[in-house]
């Protein structure tokens, strides 16, 4: 046994002890760029038997955000509990080389559980398909994990594992989502009213719906092992996306086709009862704040998130979500959300939805399509939204009566009363989780 596994087996007996409960082990399942369109949420041109089981037998959560469009920001966030505007972290991938450390009171979740004995892993394993152990986090971490597989953890102790499949994302998983035995069919694809109906949005859209159905096989391999090991009974397993879907107007925007995601808890013999389906506002930070206290930790003073159960649990009444820097594409945006509307501030306005980015010129097909129809005066309607020069400096939705978030009402003197409210709640939110987003980027903390 080398020195870290004996301090930690060490260690563990003491922590635990306190609690004559043995505590769960726990499993972040974490989709790159998914939406909820699963089978359990409803689309049965998916095939996502394993995330479908999953869902029987634990919690579906059907109004889960995240607080970023993007990877690197949104994580910064998650695996910390604390908005990353509040900490520094909200351009994306920033702080790379310069050294920069979270404020004091904020911890990554994986210190908090190791402070509690857990053994904490981010998963690279060969057993694990499309498990890429991805961190991406806008600040510097000394040791974020123990180590690569809940296998090496010491003789019961318990375990924190992160298992990151990349397959939704843009990359080497398209084509390889395309070799499946079933493909969805783009012509049954029902697009939404700001693209056009082209071949190749079709083709686009049909190509990241089958690999969210790769990502379902290779989250069936977790729970082979899971099973094999006889580790489900006293394991808690959240299955929830970094962001939302990668196509035009989803990645990098505070639509919710950029910030909702998918969100499933199983809890064997715990608070999340099998089969149940709720519609309550939920905060990707809750799913940090429920870990915490499942391995029987108390939430810090600096904390954004708050327990999916338990007598701490209490409906939220918005959600906040904001998107900031882009690689090489300045803007900032904020955006609350209650289960009616969504309210988004465009503080930079004179900048276009379509300005350069090179990762969304060279993956986004989409886009490359509505620019050259909308040149040929080929769009229309809801189509026309995304290529507008300017964008408005506010934005308002009725999500009930529009969930594409089309019909922008900020200017319709009918819902004065709602709109006042939610640029009040932004101000508000702005101000008491000290927006670091007020203050220019400094050229050092850029990755470019």
């Amino acid at each position: 046994m080398n020195r870290r596994s004996f301090l930690a087996s060490a260690a563990a007996p003491a922590l635990l002890s306190q609690s004559s409960k043995t505590p769960p082990n726990i499993i972040w399942l974490t989709g790159e760029d998914i939406g909820p369109r699963l089978g359990c949420y409803g689309f049965p041109e998916m095939r996502t038997p394993n995330l479908d089981a999953l869902a029987a037998d634990g919690v579906r959560f059907n109004r889960a955000f995240t607080t970023a469009p993007v990877c690197s920001a949104s994580r910064s966030a998650f695996m910390t509990g604390v908005f990353q505007t509040r900490t520094g972290c909200h351009h994306h991938r920033s702080h790379r080389r310069d050294g920069y450390q979270l404020p004091d009171g904020v911890k990554l979740i994986t210190d908090r559980l190791r402070e509690r004995g857990y053994f904490t892993c981010n998963v690279r394993d060969a057993s694990v398909p499309g498990s890429t152990g991805k961190t991406d986090f806008n600040f510097t971490a000394k040791k974020p994990f123990d180590g690569t597989h809940w296998k090496q953890r010491a003789k019961g102790q318990p375990f924190f594992a992160h298992v990151n499949f990349q397959a939704p994302h843009k990359g080497p998983s398209f084509p390889l989502a395309r070799k499946q035995k079933y493909l969805v069919d783009p012509a049954k694809i029902e697009l939404p009213p700001y693209w056009p109906d082209h071949p190749v949005v079709r083709d686009e859209f049909a190509n990241h719906l089958d690999a969210i159905n790769l990502l379902d096989s290779q989250v069936g391999e977790v729970m082979n092992q899971l099973r094999n090991g006889d580790l489900l009974g006293n394991t808690v397993i959240v299955f929830h996306g970094d962001n939302g879907r990668c196509l035009i107007r989803g990645k990098q925007w505070l639509y919710d086709a950029g910030i909702h995601i998918p969100l499933i808890v199983r809890w064997p013999d715990g608070p999340a009862k099998a089969g149940t389906v709720r519609d309550d506002l939920v905060s990707a930070l809750d799913i940090t704040a429920t870990t915490l206290t499942a391995a029987g930790g108390e939430l810090p003073e600096v904390f954004d998130g708050q327990p999916l159960f338990g007598a701490k649990a209490g409906p939220r009444q918005v959600i906040h979500a904001a998107r900031d820097r882009c690689d090489m594409t300045l803007d900032r945006i904020r955006c609350v959300r209650t289960a009616s509307f969504k309210y988004i501030r465009n503080f930079m306005p004179d900048r276009p939805y379509t300005q350069w980015n090179q990762y969304i010129e060279r993956s986004y097909p989409t886009q490359g399509v509505m620019k050259k129809l909308h040149g040929e005066g080929k769009l229309k309607g809801s189509e026309l939204v995304f290529m507008t020069p300017v964008k408005p400096a506010e934005e308002l939705y009725d999500l009930s009566a529009d969930p594409n978030e089309v019909r922008n009402l900020a200017g319709d003197s009918g819902h004065a009363a709602t709109l006042l409210d939610l640029r009040a709640r932004v101000d508000r939110w702005v101000w008491e989780t000290d927006d670091q987003g007020r203050f220019p980027e400094q050229p050092s903390a850029q990755d470019q």
